[in-house]
This record gives structure tokens, C-alpha cells and sequence, in this order.
């Protein structure tokens, strides 16, 4: 059985921000792909931020991330922010 198919889906992986832990306020698109597979091993969130973890994983594990770059051309990108490491 297929999932109903949405393409909204990839916009919203492209927009939505990463609401907590180590990598919070990052956009899901981009998570690094050891976060994700942690992610994958621990088991997802529940709900929609589940989904849209499994679906950039996938996305990310089969290749396929010049898909979004349409979809992140519409859409403004933060400047990163810069991590200050005090020893």
C-alpha cells in the first residue's frame, strides 16, 4: 500500500525548523545525516516532525537531495550561526 503522496511535504521539511535538542532552531533539511540515523535507531518522534525526520532521512540516505533544490531556492536562508568553542 502506498501513503497518500503530498508534495507539501517537502516544502514544509525545507521551512520547518528543528524545535528542540542538539541541533534546535536548524532547518530539517539541514540535519546532518548522523543525527538523523540516531534518530533512526532510537525511533522518531511521534506525529508530524516523525515524518518529516523519516522522509529527509530517506531522502538523504538514497541521494536524492537535489530534489529540494527548488524548493529551497523560494525560500531565504539564514546566515549559520557561528559557534564560539571557549577552552
Amino acid at each position: 500500500m502506498i501513503p497518500e503522496l503530498r508534495p507539501e511535504i517537502l516544502k514544509e521539511i525545507c521551512e520547518t525548523e528543528m524545535p528542540f535538542g542538539k541541533h534546535e532552531g536548524l532547518l530539517i533539511v539541514d540535519l546532518p545525516i548522523n543525527y538523523l540515523e540516531w534518530f533512526q535507531r532510537q525511533g522518531m518522534p511521534a506525529g508530524k516532525l516523525g515524518m518529516q525526520l523519516s522522509t529527509i532521512y530517506e531522502i538523504k540516505m538514497n541521494g536524492l537531495m537535489d530534489l529540494l533544490t527548488p524548493l529551497r531556492g523560494k525560500i531565504p536562508q539564514p546566515t549559520p550561526k557561528k559557534k564560539v568553542y571557549k577552552f
